[in-house]
């Protein structure tokens, strides 16, 4: 466990877990330690015991792939606590969440104001919560790339979804994303604006990184 942000207000802690390294967030209200969860990909006694000082509130899914969810139906059973999702990546789930998010709402915890954005590329239903000056990504973004597509429409779709949803954010947003370490949102657009001053092939997909491609 990493504490990657925190302020009067908020902890935002990361946990990697699992065979795929992936990034579980909780995020804290300090004053009220109510807390979020932030998918939910293996190692349930793990994520339940960083829980423990805290009052949880929420879990709220990026998206729906396996390596997201593999603890998800014990933690849910165990904490008794919502879960968020969008409906896109809902129907896949083997039990349906009980809030379905769309782009723009807002969750609460306590006094911190989660903005959700749907970002569809990377899966139909991907979501980023945003807090604060702190994206929480999800694989829709990563240090130096988007998230995997399956193909070239996605790969269109989830660029869409970066250009309009997330670069109009402050350039000191931090990005937490859902494998590996942060990134800067001023340095994502930077490394883009290379990415799109050179040509490609127009069914580019699958793993693509903005100064490699």
């Amino acid at each position: 466990m990493t504490i990657v942000a925190e302020d009067n207000a908020i902890r935002v802690e990361k946990l990697e877990l699992g065979p795929f390294g992936t990034n579980a967030y909780i995020v804290t209200h300090r004053r009220t330690q109510d807390s979020a969860l932030i998918d939910a990909p293996a190692e349930a006694n793990i994520i339940k015991d960083k829980l423990k000082n805290t009052t949880p509130q929420y879990i709220l899914l990026t998206h729906n792939h396996m390596d997201h969810i593999g603890a998800l139906a014990q933690l849910r059973a165990e904490l008794k606590v919502p879960l968020a999702a969008h409906a896109s990546d809902a129907r896949k789930l083997t039990s349906p969440p009980e809030i379905l998010l769309n782009n723009g709402d807002t969750v609460w915890l306590g006094e911190l104001k989660f903005t959700v954005l749907h970002t569809p590329g990377h899966t139909p239903g991907s979501l980023c919560f945003r807090v604060g000056r702190y994206l929480i990504s999800g694989d829709t973004i990563f240090p130096g790339g988007p998230g995997r597509t399956s193909s070239p429409d996605d790969f269109k779709q989830i660029i869409k979804s970066i250009t309009e949803k997330i670069f109009v954010l402050p350039d000191d947003t931090q990005i937490y994303p859902g494998h590996g370490n942060s990134t800067v949102l001023k340095n994502e657009k930077e490394e883009f604006a290379v990415f799109t001053s050179r040509p490609h092939e127009p069914n580019l997909c699958g793993e693509v990184l903005w100064l490699l491609t």
